[in-house]
């Protein structure tokens, strides 16, 4: 047994560091056996969760300590035959248990929101290219430095010689300035 029969006898009285102790004791063969139940590694921590739940709330039923070890694999084995039960119920499944066909569907799926996507993101590129024309150029090498490249305020400071107040000044009149342009199209209907 990896803990002593004295610290179940606590852990059944309600020490809830016995019970600890037993938990991290167990851990990692309940993990152990789960993975080897279920096959879905993404799930075996909740499983095992529900396993010392269950022990947690029915360590009082256990008849003797020595019988804790071959106990404890039971409620293992049986939250993790419940667990496949609601999956089986609720029809979820992996790729590989999917058929060609619905593995190609769901491919292209995929693919179409990748493309969508990619759409969007040409179409942010484009708006900001079309409103960047409308700023000066110190606007523009600024607002890219730092909210495209992401450079700090720090590096910035280096680059331009000036200090953070004067650089903080600068990017709100820069971005002020793009927003005035980003409304004007607006009114004007070209966005």
């Amino acid at each position: 047994m990896l803990v002593e029969q004295e610290v179940i006898e606590k852990a059944r009285a309600g020490d809830s560091s016995a019970f600890n102790q037993m938990v991290l004791a167990y851990r990692k063969r309940v993990l152990g056996t789960i993975s080897r139940l279920i096959g879905r590694p993404e799930d075996v921590e909740d499983v095992a969760q529900e396993v010392f739940v269950r022990l947690y709330y029915s360590l009082d039923q256990l008849r003797t300590p020595e019988v804790f070890e071959p106990w404890l694999y039971r409620l293992t084995v049986n939250a993790s035959y419940d667990y496949l039960r609601r999956v089986r119920r609720r029809g979820e499944s992996r790729m590989a248990d999917l058929s060609e066909q619905q593995v190609m569907m769901a491919d292209s799926v995929a693919g179409g929101r990748k493309q969508a996507e990619e759409k969007q993101k040409t179409k942010v590129r484009e708006l900001v290219d079309a409103l960047f024309q409308h700023v000066s150029e110190e606007d523009r090498l600024l607002l890219t430095l730092k909210e495209v490249e992401g450079l700090s305020l720090k590096e910035l400071e280096q680059i331009y010689g000036v200090k953070e107040n004067a650089l903080k000044v600068r990017l709100f009149r820069a971005r002020q300035r793009v927003l005035k342009a980003y409304n004007t199209a607006v009114a004007d209907g070209k966005l």
